[in-house]
């Protein structure tokens, strides 16, 4: 494993389909870092369980937060150990037969020592931090969180130890037999898109006589 490489480590080496494989940490940070969500795993009452959840990945360390009260959250921190996946959906890709159809997707797998953020300095800054992977520019555009806020929210810091990405893109892979057959085949691309913000109707003032904040704006110019 070199300097630049996260793995083949013994928890995330890809065995099946191998040649899809990806150890290099610019595809595996490009993944996580445009997956809008990821999903992590524990053991929780003799019972394997998986939370969907936001991150926010620093260098190679991802973040993750949730309530206190959080089942799956409190067992990775009673763990001291992560397991963490993110997945993005990229399209079809139809062969000429059902066996040989599937998905473009990207995938992500990181495993690796997981802690509690207990600095509330350093918790505050994480939590703004959070905000905007999300949506950037969008923290200077909120309220800041409360006392109270903080107290519920745990934080949880995942060191990047041991990761793998899984790439599946390109043309399908028809068996030799199958290539003269009159079936339409080839790639569906696919690609999560946001529609017109539909403005909030509660509060003393109505939102939609206000402009769209600058975060808004420019996450709708940036998918034109």
């Amino acid at each position: 494993m070199s300097g630049d490489d996260l793995g083949p480590g013994p928890r995330t080496r890809v065995r099946r389909l191998p040649e899809k494989a990806r150890y290099d940490e610019s595809t595996i940070f490009a993944i996580l870092d445009e997956a809008r969500l990821c999903h992590v795993a524990a053991i929780v009452d003799g019972f394997a369980l998986a939370l969907p959840t936001l991150h926010a990945r620093e260098g190679r360390t991802l973040y993750l937060h949730g309530s206190k009260s959080n089942a799956v959250m409190k067992a990775v921190v009673a763990a001291q150990c992560a397991c963490v996946t993110a997945t993005l959906y990229d399209g079809l890709r139809l062969a000429r037969s059902g066996f040989e159809s599937s998905i473009a997707y990207r995938s992500v797998v990181v495993v690796g020592a997981a802690k509690l953020i207990e600095d509330e300095v350093e918790k505050i800054r994480i939590l703004d931090f959070f905000v905007d992977a999300i949506l950037p520019g969008r923290a200077v555009e909120v309220r800041p969180m409360s006392e109270k806020e903080q107290r519920l929210t745990m934080v949880v810091a995942v060191s990047i130890d041991e990761a793998s990405a899984k790439v599946s893109s390109g043309p399908t892979d028809d068996f030799d037999e199958d290539l003269d057959l009159p079936i339409w085949s080839g790639v569906v691309p696919a690609r999560l898109r946001f529609d017109a913000p539909i403005p909030s109707t509660d509060g003393a003032m109505v939102t939609g006589e206000l402009a769209l904040p600058a975060s808004v704006r420019r996450l709708l110019e940036q998918q034109q």
